[in-house]
């Protein structure tokens, strides 16, 4: 049997530049980011004297479209990558897919390798709440070659191959195993004893479309009563670039199994809830997303994790966490008990092809995601 490999390809409106990308995602490993790698092919009649640019731009969109008048915009863009593709070394700079790709393809094929600086924002999109909305908020990244004499050019849309992309985050591979723990009490001033709430999760790091599953323990050893308990997966939002911060509800339960433990009762019980779009149907503005809603195969935003070498204050863009917040509501009088147990949420690192056989061309203009977010209409 004959395995192909994914390889995206595009060409330009006046199909004189063809791009090829292995892949459409930066991924950060903490410690360094991955390039995105492939070739690209430009007729040698069209090219003539001139050389073949590359950009990597990063917008940051915190307003819609819509309402940008009278000259006003709600974005900003930042050029993080501007060069000439610079052939690269056959025997020492090729991937083995570039290889297949050139001598596949052969003519004009330039293979290069495009990087990120390191400091730079994952991708992450908030859903705006209107299906009206023509462009997502958040922070996206695009990929193009072009054909100039000068790098101070101005790059023709007719001679530009553009690309979606992102810069993603995966699940270590060798996570530490640590199993997050919290141990509630409270006391009450004007009668004795005290309310115990122990919770527990399986694990630090849940999978997309996983259940997260809590387990907790109630010892009450109070004069109140608890008449029921509520749970919720909780998405803080930070974004950094305007320093404001809120949150999400993307699951909740709430139950009365085992309720009311009245004074001098007990109760040990597990609940589990999914994350997922489909949860945040009635109140989905601000959610955030790796991809756009309307993607079938688009999941909410994943964890951030911080650089190896930096905190979380040194972060820049959008910053995703998770919480298990547990509630528990003991009446009027009693008020309520709450708190909030991290984790991460995280796509698995995907593990890498070893013998490939063929190659699969799919035209950028005909593939609706990939590894990618945007749809193929752009």
């Amino acid at each position: 049997m004959v395995n192909a490999i994914k390889v995206f390809k595009k060409k330009s409106p006046n199909e004189k530049i063809t791009a090829y990308l292995s892949q459409r995602d930066f991924s950060d490993r903490r410690t360094h980011t991955d390039p995105v790698d492939g070739v690209v092919v430009v007729d040698g009649d069209f090219l003539q004297d001139r050389k073949v640019f590359t950009r990597v731009v990063l917008t940051y969109r915190y307003g819609r479209e819509e309402d940008e008048v009278m000259g006003l915009k709600f974005s900003k863009e930042f050029e993080l990558v501007h060069a000439e593709v610079v052939p690269l070394d056959g025997e020492k700079g090729l991937t083995d897919l570039q290889e297949k790709i050139v001598k596949k393809i052969g003519g004009n094929a330039t293979p290069f390798r495009v990087a990120l600086p390191d400091p730079a924002p994952c991708s992450v999109t908030l859903d705006p709440g209107s299906d009206e909305s023509s462009k997502m908020l958040g922070v996206s990244y695009e990929l193009s070659f072009y054909v100039a004499g000068a790098k101070e050019e101005s790059p023709k849309p007719q001679d530009t191959v553009t690309f979606s992309v992102r810069k993603v985050q995966y699940a270590p591979i060798n996570p530490d195993h640590r199993q997050p723990q919290l141990l509630v009490r409270r006391n009450y001033s004007l009668s004795p004893g005290s309310l115990i709430l122990d919770v527990s999760l399986g694990r630090d790091i849940y999978f997309h479309g996983e259940e997260i599953e809590a387990h907790i323990t109630i010892s009450n050893n109070s004069k109140k009563s608890v008449k029921s308990i509520a749970a919720e997966v909780i998405q803080h939002v930070d974004i950094t670039m305007t320093n404001m911060y809120y949150t999400r509800a993307v699951a909740s339960l709430e139950s009365r199994d085992g309720c009311p433990i009245i004074p001098g009762a007990s109760l040990s019980r597990s609940i589990a809830l999914r994350p997922v779009i489909a949860n945040t149907i009635a109140s989905r503005f601000g959610v955030a997303l790796d991809g756009q809603a309307k993607d079938k195969d688009a999941s909410l935003g994943s964890s951030t994790l911080c650089n190896a070498n930096s905190s979380a204050n040194d972060c820049l863009g959008i910053l995703l966490s998770y919480s298990f917040r547990l509630r528990l509501n003991c009446g009027a009088i009693g008020g309520a008990i709450s708190c909030d147990l991290p984790f991460k949420l995280m796509h698995p690192d995907p593990s890498a092809p070893t013998e490939e056989d063929d190659l699969e061309f799919e035209d950028f203009t005909r593939l609706r995601r990939g590894k990618s977010f945007e749809s193929s209409g752009e």
